[in-house]
């Protein structure tokens, strides 16, 4: 990258914190219907400023505490973490990413999409959404966070948390009884927030 690009990328994120700081100053809170506050973490991927990605995060949390985010915003997040050395916080995100779409990570990986008839916000465009995924372990600078995601997910209790977690949305899929759907959708729950702690 040029420092010319760079600079680009920079103005970019100075840009979004601008219009969103605007947005809390005349409606005393974020009116952010366009989602402008999940691009600078793909930028500072670009940039490979991981620290100043920290920062973002920690005031995106703070802003945005009831935001679930998006896939690829959690994904982003979770190399964020494992690239300022937060392992436990990445294996968090790392889980949650796999929450919010099963197919993310293997996408990421570089392992065949094979869509699972399963209860979500919507299978098939969870599978489509993987299609506009730009990240992948090919990309040189993820090298050492690849090996890192390929050792979480081959680990006993993301591999059995993962296929539980499949399972009971597969179940959901098809399941009609009320009180049987509610044992699973609270389980599904527990599940998803397993990993925090």
């Amino acid at each position: 990258m040029t420092p010319k690009q760079a600079q680009r990328l920079q103005a970019q994120i100075t840009q979004i914190k601008r219009t969103l700081a605007a947005e809390k100053r005349k409606f005393g809170g974020y009116d952010d219907s366009r989602g402008l506050r999940y691009r600078p973490l793909g930028l500072y991927l670009k940039l490979q400023d991981y620290k100043g990605g920290l920062s973002y995060t920690r005031w995106f949390a703070k802003a945005f505490p009831d935001d679930i985010g998006f896939p690829d915003f959690l994904f982003e997040w979770t190399v964020i973490l494992f690239k300022t050395g937060h392992l436990p916080q990445a294996q968090v995100k790392a889980w949650q990413t796999f929450c919010s779409n099963t197919y993310v990570l293997e996408k990421y990986l570089g392992r065949a999409i094979e869509p699972v008839d399963k209860y979500e916000w919507s299978n098939l465009a969870s599978v489509a959404f993987t299609d506009h995924f730009t990240y992948s372990d090919q990309q040189p600078e993820l090298a050492d966070f690849s090996e890192w995601l390929k050792q979480l997910m081959a680990s006993e209790r993301f591999a059995h948390s993962s296929q539980r977690y499949v399972e009971i949305h597969q179940q959901l899929q098809h399941e009609q009884d009320r009180k049987r759907r509610e044992q699973l959708l609270k389980e599904a729950d527990q599940l998803e927030t397993s990993f925090n702690g």
